[in-house]
């Protein structure tokens, strides 16, 4: 809107020999300036307000988290799941504060590492103001949620610390640069170099976010080993349930509620047009489409696992559903804004069977993920980058990246395999890159005994052994009432 200007010399002639034409022209010029900048201070705040509370939304699934986390362990370890979300939260607020931020969107930079904005400053820029940060941050402390999840029930409190703040402050704003920053290597954002001619779209973060925690927890869990109990002297799996299916679903709702911030919001700003102005059509229509298409995905995925566990398992399962549902919005994060939303039913549907896959090689192998978070975020995140890959419509891909003619899109679509190419890159490079940081650093952990807990505070549990008392009053193994240290 500012870019609208208005030149008296241009005026004066259209007023003939009026010998008032110069003041008449000067007055309209900033009676017309001063619509123009108030027209253009409106815009910015609007797309600020939209940022911030789409900030809010993603900010709130740590409640979901929270719950989900609490409601997926047994009563014993209530307390110490909570405690870590409240501390990956925190934690991560000061170390993206300091250096996370920089490294991810510290432009100008080189395509592997920011290195501006340490500490906000200088801070708001030309480039970001301080809602910007606050989404971001918010991102952050979503990764290091996830991997919570998969080495629950048996970690050190120190070691949550540790790999807390080295993913959040480290090791997530790494991979955040190069796929969201303009100056990153595999940025689509990029004005040239791009990869493959089109750079990752990763719109939301089936890869930057999800699978970055994913594989993160899938390290934790696999060098940590298996909860005591969750699997006999055979091999053969024994289930170590979560002590509240209330709690599960509560925060299921809430984190589908926040992936209308984590989603849409990524847009970033609500108040563009495309193409004519005074259309109905505009970003706006792209923000309610990318609304609609994470819903289906959730959606499908969900009824999909209902009937696919029904006809497995000969039940009908409530925590299996949620799960399933999450699996269909991690994997629909990435494409979320440029398929069409039939497409999303499709991402769904295959979401909830990779799902119930990778829990087959998972019990196959022994492995021990409390709340299959390796697997749904690892396993739905990773199909979520190939289906945008496949599905990414070119209208869409035009109007949410625009500036690069002919920029490759979804290979089913007649796109060509360009974005495929990108994207297997993609999906590489975060498995290796947060392999060798975060195995790294649960291994420095295990040698040092700081990471897993002992064989009797494991089985009296956590609560009792380290933070002062049970969350409630029954015991998980007996349901006999006991006398809690804390409410």
């Amino acid at each position: 809107m500012a870019s609208l200007t208005c030149s008296a010399a241009d005026l004066i002639p259209l007023f003939g020999s009026n010998p008032n034409a110069t003041a008449a022209a000067d007055y309209l010029c900033r009676r017309f300036d001063a619509v123009t900048y108030k027209i253009s201070d409106t815009d910015y705040a609007v797309n600020s307000t939209y940022l911030l509370f789409s900030a809010y939304l993603v900010f709130a699934m740590q409640l979901g988290f929270a719950m989900l986390c609490a409601g997926s362990v047994r009563a014993k370890n209530t307390m110490n799941i909570m405690l870590t979300n409240v501390l990956d939260a925190a934690t991560g607020g000061i170390f993206y504060y300091v250096f996370g931020f920089a490294l991810a969107f510290g432009s100008p930079s080189n395509g592997f590492i920011g290195h501006h904005f340490f500490g906000l400053s200088p801070f708001p820029s030309p480039s970001f103001d301080y809602g910007f940060f606050l989404y971001q941050w918010a991102f952050a402390i979503a990764a290091a949620g996830i991997t919570s999840g998969s080495i629950a029930e048996r970690t050190q409190f120190v070691a949550y610390l540790v790999y807390s703040l080295f993913l959040t402050g480290f090791v997530y704003p790494i991979v955040a640069h190069w796929f969201w920053s303009g100056d990153g290597w595999a940025s689509p954002g990029r004005s040239d170099n791009l990869l493959f001619g089109s750079g990752v779209i990763d719109f939301a973060g089936s890869g930057v976010v999800h699978l970055v925690g994913g594989v993160a927890g899938l390290w934790g869990a696999l060098i940590e080993g298996p909860r005591i109990g969750r699997f006999d002297h055979q091999g053969r799996s024994v289930a170590l349930r979560g002590h509240s299916g209330t709690l599960v679903v509560l925060g299921t709702f809430l984190l589908w509620f926040g992936w209308y911030g984590f989603n849409p919001g990524s847009f970033l700003t609500i108040a563009k047009v495309y193409g004519q102005s005074g259309s109905y059509y505009g970003q706006w229509s792209a923000v309610g489409r990318t609304a609609v298409t994470t819903t289906l995905a959730g959606c499908t995925a969900a009824l999909t696992t209902l009937f696919g566990k029904r006809l497995l398992a000969g039940h009908w399962n409530v925590t299996d559903v949620c799960n399933g549902l999450l699996g269909g919005f991690a994997a629909i994060t990435s494409g979320c804004s440029v398929v069409d939303p039939w497409a999303a039913i499709v991402c769904g549907f295959v979401a909830a069977w990779v799902l119930i896959g990778c829990n087959k090689l998972a019990e196959k192998f022994r492995y021990d993920d409390p709340l299959e978070a390796a697997q749904l975020h690892g396993g739905c995140g990773t199909w979520g980058i190939i289906f945008t890959a496949l599905f990414a419509k070119r209208e869409y891909v035009n109007e949410v990246y625009p500036g690069v003619p002919d920029r490759p899109y979804g290979l089913f679509v007649g796109g060509g395999g360009k974005l495929l190419a990108a994207h297997v890159v993609q999906i590489l490079v975060i498995v290796g890159w947060v392999s060798v940081t975060m195995g790294t650093v649960f291994m420095v952990l295990k040698r040092l005994g700081l990471l897993r807990i002992s064989h009797e505070e494991e089985t009296a549990g956590m609560d009792l052994t380290s933070h002062g008392g049970l969350a409630y009053v029954y015991n998980d193994e007996d349901g006999t009432v006991k006398n809690s240290g804390s409410v």
